[in-house]
């Protein structure tokens, strides 16, 4: 793993499969209600994370950018995990028919890629996943906390990348 801790609440993946591990590790921390709001371009590795956030709650099966369903759900591990993929969605009335209101904040966790812009009509209490490609398959990883859990969140994901790097 190359996966290293490059600052507070800031990290280097050098691989899909870095990116992948970071979500195996963000993953024993998710509880019932936690939002992470996924940012970045495409092609940095959203679905690479939630791919790794999904192994590491024990779900077994394939995941893949719910770019046309809008949502997949995957429940076969510790906790439910709801993926939304909002870029197609041009307006906030749109996010109705998502299903998002059914489960924003109250069951399992939601990783919403494309999120950032729907921020103030979901919720104020996310963790912001910021993925940025640096090279040709490097990528800064930082997270943004808003809110008490969000907080609680990225202090213990970075003392958990910390370890699991060796740093």
């Amino acid at each position: 793993m190359t996966l290293r801790r490059e600052g507070p609440r800031r990290y280097l993946s050098a691989s899909q499969e870095d990116t992948e591990r970071f979500g195996e590790l963000v993953a024993p921390l998710l509880a019932d209600g936690d939002v992470l709001v996924l940012t970045g371009g495409l092609g940095v590795g959203k679905t690479h994370f939630t791919k790794g956030v999904a192994r590491g709650l024990g779900d077994a099966h394939p995941v893949t950018s719910p770019t046309f369903a809008l949502m997949a759900v995957h429940d076969g591990g510790r906790i439910p995990l709801f993926h939304f993929d909002l870029y197609r969605l041009e307006h906030a009335y749109e996010l109705e028919d998502t299903g998002i209101f059914d489960v924003l904040g109250y069951e399992g966790a939601c990783l919403l890629e494309w999120g950032e812009q729907f921020q103030d009509e979901l919720t104020d209490e996310f963790l912001g996943v910021v993925i940025a490609h640096t090279g040709e398959s490097t990528r800064t990883i930082s997270l943004e906390a808003h809110g008490g859990r969000a907080e609680e969140l990225a202090e213990a994901i970075d003392a958990a990348v910390g370890a699991a790097a060796g740093a």
